[in-house]
């Protein structure tokens, strides 16, 4: 069909093709440019890097789709979920081809409560770049603090909660109150002073911060920058009973210890005395049973070793080793009576054979030895021959009975 001319009316007789009324539709709407718009975000899906959703007017039953292209998206400073309220500047574009409507975002930002939100985002995500939520400085509490610090609001129902309780678990607990605002202009600056004052004090164990739930806003001085800061920089272990479960303040990151409610900081910070005894009681038990079975054991051991037969008649192994040392005794006396002949008989016949081999015995059998005598009537060379003592040679003679003196005669 020939599209008709633009200012020619649609009659029933020329209709417009459904293409022309789109494209119409497209240029009127075209025409609007961008506009900002509030809304509420009910669908918020990324695909791509590009994020497509859906944007429902806060009063009337209305909603339209959006459309959030990657290098828009990438310059959002926010994160953003289904339930948010935001502001956003669009542009509204008609599909042609598929005839629905939908605007293109251009800028997007929280607004109201969702602004809030943003801005303590921004200093979750700077606080938590510092390291002050890091686990490695959460402190252990003690296991039961002698003096509790307790920063609440005068009279309020947290502080007769965490007292209550705290002393019904254990009466002989302490608490050194400070009062402040805990909601309100006031509140940050006061629980800061607090925190400080306590921190200060050595006898303090331990900080509670509490107070009985609230809506968002009441619990905003609790994600106080200056709140969280003195938590972060106090030496005393830090508790956080806010009474709130759906939000977190920024206190619960820095604390070291979270509690639900003011009630559960005080079934946490102290120990049950009923529960302590009857764990002593089952302590002493185990230890009573673990003694009676050493001391069973040991006395079995004992009557094992004075069952055995060095020990139930210790005179029989003395009278074993006597007999064996007399069996040794006499041996060795014997041993050595037979060395001694042994050696004594050796020695005599050494001595027979010395004998018989002395000069002495030479001169015993009669012989004698013969020796000129010098002028100096000195013995001198033994006479071996006839020629060596001429006539008138003086001579010693040495017999086994003595000496004697001769003058050679001549051959």
């Amino acid at each position: 069909m020939t599209e008709a001319p633009a200012q020619a009316p649609a009659t029933r007789d020329a209709p417009w093709p459904v293409a022309q009324m789109s494209e119409k539709i497209a240029a009127w709407i075209d025409r609007l440019g961008q506009v900002w718009i509030e809304g509420e975000i009910t669908q918020w899906q990324l695909r791509g890097g590009h994020v497509y959703g859906k944007l429902r007017d806060l009063q009337q039953d209305a909603t339209v789709s959006f459309t959030v292209w990657r290098s828009v998206a990438q310059r959002l400073t926010s994160d953003f979920a289904q339930g948010d309220r935001v502001v956003a500047l669009v542009k509204p574009n008609f599909w042609v081809k598929g005839g629905s409507l939908t605007v293109q975002v251009f800028d997007l930002s929280h607004v109201g409560i969702g602004e809030l939100l943003e801005r303590l985002e921004r200093l979750r995500r700077h606080l938590q770049s510092e390291g002050l939520f890091a686990v490695e400085r959460k402190q252990r509490l003690p296991f039961l603090p002698n003096l509790i610090g307790l920063i609440t609001g005068k009279d309020s129902d947290a502080e007769k909660d965490v007292i209550r309780n705290a002393t019904l678990r254990w009466p002989g607990v302490q608490f050194k109150l400070h009062y402040a605002a805990v909601q309100g202009d006031r509140a940050a600056s006061e629980v800061t002073a607090g925190i400080e004052a306590l921190d200060r004090d050595p006898d303090v164990d331990i900080i509670v911060v509490a107070r009985g739930g609230g809506d968002f806003q009441n619990l905003l001085p609790f994600s106080d920058e200056r709140v969280v800061r003195a938590a972060s920089a106090a030496t005393t272990p830090i508790v956080s009973a806010i009474g709130h479960e759906a939000d977190r303040p920024l206190l619960d990151e820095v604390a070291d210890l979270r509690a639900s409610t003011p009630t559960d900081a005080a079934k946490r910070i102290v120990p049950d005395v009923g529960e302590e005894l009857a764990g002593l009681d089952q302590a002493r038990a185990r230890l009573s049973t673990r003694v009676g079975q050493l001391l069973a054991h040991e006395t079995d051991r004992i009557a094992q070793l004075r069952g055995r037969p060095v020990l139930a008649a210790p005179d029989r192994l003395v009278d074993e080793r006597a007999e064996e040392l007399v069996r040794w005794i006499a041996r060795g006396a014997e041993l050595a009576d037979r060395a001694v002949e042994d050696r004594s008989r050796t020695l005599a016949e050494t001595r027979a054979r010395l004998t018989a081999l002395s000069p002495q015995a030479t001169l015993e059998r009669g012989y004698a030895i013969a020796q000129v005598v010098n002028d100096a009537g000195e013995a001198g060379d033994v006479l071996r021959a006839p020629e060596a003592a001429p006539t008138g040679t003086t001579i010693r003679l040495s017999l086994a009975g003595g000496r004697l003196g001769a003058v050679s005669s001549g051959v």
